[in-house]
């Protein structure tokens, strides 16, 4: 389950996780070819996929990479409102060239429900979600594929598993000194994990990262957001800023 000052212009309809981040790559161990990294975003409103879960959040993140492979975490927390979905996803991942391949298992506990506990693994009551991703970067763009494959999904109209599916185009671009990313996604088939009776555009989204300045040493990436769920008929803005050593 991965945001930006910012002048934004909606068009038509992510936030990626997640929020587009900025990390900062801590010195490895000489020769070790270990690299880690660690950041944490505080955003005014938690929009993913399209989907509102939530108010004012901080969002931290650390990870490990060693030759294309990796392992991070990554949190939601509200600072706000205690019934905000509070969330902890750790992905495995391998990128080769362009292909990227990956492992989530995201954790949702909205509210302060005793029942949603991290370790509640059963197939019927746990609250993790396991996805599946796919993705090539052709540079210009880049193209993703998600998928549930186990723990909570959510149901399709036969009342079965849907294996909720997401997919997204993401384009890169740069405009007065600002670093922009226009994204488009789309849940191909009905599923109530995302609210759809079929195919939907869920999220269209532009969001515009920058760098402020503070001293000729430290500078703090700011960044915004426009968003629209076409299918759901609401839109957000989003702004935030990263933290990072």
């Amino acid at each position: 389950m991965k945001t930006r000052i910012i002048l934004s212009t909606f068009i038509a309809t992510i936030m990626l996780p997640m929020t587009a981040q900025v990390t900062t790559t801590l010195p490895s161990e000489e020769g070790s070819g270990v690299d880690l990294s660690l950041s944490s975003d505080i955003v005014s409103s938690y929009i993913w996929r399209g989907q509102d879960l939530g108010s004012t959040a901080l969002q931290p993140t650390l990870g490990v990479e060693y030759k294309g492979l990796s392992l991070s975490a990554w949190g939601s927390y509200g600072l706000v409102n205690t019934a905000d979905t509070k969330e902890l996803d750790l992905t495995l991942a391998y990128t080769l060239g362009g292909l990227n391949i990956g492992v989530t298992d995201y954790w949702f506990n909205a509210g302060l429900d005793p029942e949603n506990r991290y370790f509640k693994y059963d197939a019927h009551g746990t609250n993790h979600v396991f996805e599946a991703n796919i993705g090539y970067d052709f540079g210009l763009a880049s193209v993703q594929w998600f998928t549930n494959f186990a723990g909570n999904d959510g149901i399709n109209k036969d009342g079965k598993r849907a294996y909720s599916s997401y997919m997204e185009v993401v384009v890169p671009f740069k405009l007065a000194t600002v670093d922009w990313t226009a994204t488009a996604g789309a849940v191909p088939f009905n599923t109530t994990f995302y609210g759809t009776n079929g195919f939907a555009v869920t999220n269209l989204a532009l969001t515009a990262t920058k760098e402020i300045k503070v001293t000729d040493s430290f500078s703090i990436p700011v960044f915004g957001q426009l968003v629209g769920n076409p299918c759901s008929q609401k839109a957000y803005l989003v702004f935030g800023f990263t933290l990072q050593p």
